[in-house]
């Protein structure tokens, strides 16, 4: 996939439409506000599941990822279709480095058609409960993912997986409680794109 290992990041974006009250552009503002877009999936499975509504790559704006300090210009399709579920992805990395002083994270982003109680079982052994903005989620830290923090978000289709993995800019491991740093704002932030 990546040069280096891939992990999951997310941001914010707001879009305001102004009309004049009473105007014809109004109406059309309108009729548009309440027809949403519903992509077809770019892998399906044949396990019944739910498709995959959401997609990292498309479905995260790009100038989102680079205030968030990530590279848009350089993600990548991480897809993985596997006949019983499917996951999509999208990975980045990040563009913060300075030697000795400051680190850089890579994310990958994936959306899968797996439920929130599947991954628990999975991870039980490293999995927190957590809450990202009211959604029902997991926090992943331990040994199995060095230096990598995880959110796992429910969604109606399955769950959204925001994985960030920690570029040390040192020989030597990186402490476990700084793998998270930083990272459920910016989970908070990704959280308001993903529609079910």
């Amino acid at each position: 996939m990546g040069k280096r290992g891939i992990v999951a990041l997310a941001a914010v974006a707001v879009m305001v439409t102004g009309c004049s009250p009473g105007s014809a552009g109004e109406v059309d503002a309108e009729n548009e506000a309440a027809t949403t877009m519903t992509r077809t999936p770019r892998i399906t499975d044949d396990s019944g599941r739910p498709p995959v509504t959401f997609d990292p790559c498309y479905d995260i704006p790009d100038d989102i990822m680079t205030a968030a300090g990530y590279d848009a210009a350089k993600k990548e399709v991480a897809d993985m279709p596997m006949g019983s579920y499917t996951f999509l992805g999208c990975a980045y990395e990040g563009t913060i480095s300075t030697p000795g002083v400051l680190a850089r994270y890579d994310l990958l982003v994936m959306a899968g058609n797996v439920s929130l109680d599947e991954e628990l079982e999975k991870n039980r052994d490293i999995a927190a409960t957590a809450s990202i903005n009211g959604r029902p989620a997991l926090l992943e830290v331990g040994p199995k993912n060095v230096e990598t923090c995880r959110y796992v978000l429910e969604t109606d289709f399955g769950i959204v997986i925001l994985s960030r993995l920690y570029q040390k800019d040192h020989p030597g491991p990186v402490p476990q409680s700084e793998w998270c740093n930083g990272f459920e704002q910016t989970v908070s932030a990704i959280e308001t794109f993903i529609q079910d």
